[in-house]
């Protein structure tokens, strides 16, 4: 055989050589498109990425601040509860009702086209083993109107009975879990906004809306207003050993969100003042 065949023989591969080589390029190529799509999968599954509706009290916390450290409110917490939303799925209430737990809000709508499918068996339960319950609604003010969303809230979970055992309805106005800080609005809009929505809420209620937030996301979004300390009561979200400084016009919290990572059901509350108090709330 002459060295001529030779060279031919090596540089070029025989048929059943071919057929290797392009079974070996396909393997390597799937599973480079494994890789990536299982790396896809990860970066779709990161805690924080939240799909409209998943949204929760502290769910903008969470993605803008991720706030770790929990608080502790010793002493001179008189009344403990929980808020829940759908993320949580059937609770067990009868275990918070033995843990010490008092009171529970339970989300029941986002701005205008979600409903909890777990709102029922988390209002009604709570109430059922014998707790003060309300339920709140997760703004979304660049969706629709304050008003627009405060008559879909009332219509749907976010009423109010004169039973000594239904609190007002909460507006969870915070940080937007789905993109920008202040949902896109200046603050004169987002004032506006919020009073668009509670002033609805009152007439649909006769109730004054308890306000959700932080202190932080209050002063960068609506200037620090004060125009609302003195109708609404406020739940101030803060994971620390106490609330904190409080937006303008409050004088004082009404609810102190102090943890995300407590028993049975992670958000954990305080309200400040006695049981006596939590049921004069309740009854207006």
């Amino acid at each position: 055989m002459s060295n001529d065949r030779l060279r031919d023989t090596s540089a070029a591969p025989s048929s059943r050589g071919k057929r290797a080589l392009v079974a070996t390029a396909l393997s390597l190529a799937l599973s480079a498109l494994s890789v990536g799509a299982a790396g896809a999968a990860q970066a779709t599954d990161r805690p924080g990425e939240l799909q409209p509706g998943e949204a929760y009290m502290g769910a903008g916390i969470a993605v803008h601040k991720g706030w770790k450290q929990d608080g502790n409110p010793g002493l001179d917490a008189s009344v403990e509860g929980v808020d829940v939303s759908g993320h949580q799925g059937n609770v067990d209430w009868q275990a918070l009702w033995g843990s010490g737990v008092r009171f529970a809000y339970v989300k029941a709508t986002e701005g205008t086209g979600y409903k909890s499918d777990f709102f029922t068996q988390q209002y009604n339960g709570s109430y059922d083993v014998g707790m003060t319950r309300g339920a709140y609604h997760f703004a979304l003010p660049d969706n629709s109107s304050g008003a627009d969303q405060a008559n879909f809230f009332a219509d749907h979970g976010g009423g109010w009975s004169k039973d000594g055992k239904t609190l007002p309805g909460v507006l969870d106005i915070e940080y937007n879990p789905y993109g920008a800080t202040c949902y896109g609005l200046s603050q004169g809009a987002m004032v506006n906004w919020i009073k668009d929505f509670t002033a609805t809420y009152k007439s649909r209620t006769g109730r004054d809306a308890v306000i959700y937030t932080t202190t932080d996301w209050w002063t960068q979004c609506t200037g620090n207003n004060a125009g609302f300390g003195e109708t609404n009561p406020l739940w101030v979200a803060r994971y620390a050993d106490g609330p904190g400084a409080l937006p303008a016009g409050w004088g004082f919290h009404t609810f102190w969100q102090y943890t995300s990572t407590g028993p049975t059901v992670g958000d954990h509350d305080s309200f400040n003042g006695s049981a006596e108090q939590l049921t004069a709330l309740a009854n207006g």
